[in-house]
């Protein structure tokens, strides 16, 4: 932790090394999220990529060094709740890149499957408790909603997914 605070005071005083070793601690887990939540690789590349350019621009205006992670992630949620809208009436396809990232076999495809078919908006909100381990505060604070909202919309996905599995 005090690494990254380092970091961080380094990349606001304008050091590009700093900020790059900041992004490879913390790019698999920006990328599984837009992955997750856009379900189209090429889309989520381009939106960590438009994220991490955002906070390299605005890393100054970070007061805290300590909520780097979580204000990255906001920048990545934004970018992501704009893709989504942008898409919302087309249907994507899941890719077969999608398919050979981190594939599993038999409960975890069917699993992969049901999240799919949530909506754009449940499956940024479970993506940003299961995969980035935000609260549901945290969640309510990056798509502007009350945290209750959040946890309801999140049991109300949940129990999609499991009719879907026929648990």
């Amino acid at each position: 932790m005090e690494l990254q605070k380092e970091l961080v005071w380094r990349a606001r005083q304008g050091d590009a090394k700093a900020f790059a070793e900041l992004y490879r601690g913390i790019y698999q887990d920006l990328y599984r999220f837009a992955l997750y939540t856009l379900k189209h690789s090429q889309d989520a590349e381009d939106a960590v990529g438009d994220a991490v350019m955002d906070a390299w621009k605005g890393i100054r205006k970070l007061k805290n060094e300590e909520a780097f992670r979580s204000w990255i992630f906001r920048i990545l949620a934004c970018k992501c709740r704009r893709k989504l809208k942008s898409y919302r009436n087309r249907e994507i396809e899941l890719t077969e890149d999608l398919e050979s990232q981190d594939r599993e076999i038999g409960e975890d495809l069917d699993v992969r499957e049901a999240f799919f078919r949530l909506s754009g908006e449940e499956r940024m909100i479970l993506a940003l408790n299961l995969f980035a381990g935000y609260s549901s505060r945290e969640i309510g604070t990056f798509l502007e909603e009350k945290d209750s909202t959040v946890r309801s919309k999140q049991r109300r996905a949940l129990r999609k997914m499991r009719t879907w599995l026929g648990d």
